[in-house]
């Protein structure tokens, strides 16, 4: 919050939300290569969006997390 501005951080979501929709195969968190990808793509998206490189490994983390957490939701969709 404090980095960037409302506007950036709702179109970062949108932008991790669309990029973890594209990259989410039915066995993902079983398989490591898949977690490895969808780490990456996530990675390059903070990135691209300019998040503050100190803090990827902690947002990628959280969000392969909270991914989990509504996995059967995501590969619905």
């Amino acid at each position: 919050k404090e980095v960037m501005s409302k506007n950036e951080l709702k179109e970062l979501a949108i932008a991790i939300f669309q990029t973890l929709k594209q990259n989410i195969s039915l066995d993902w968190q079983h398989k490591e290569s898949v977690r490895a990808k969808l780490r990456v793509a996530v990675k390059r998206v903070l990135k691209e969006y300019g998040y503050p490189p100190d803090m990827q490994k902690l947002a990628t983390d959280r969000i392969i997390a909270q991914a989990e957490l509504v996995a059967k939701d995501l590969t619905a969709l």
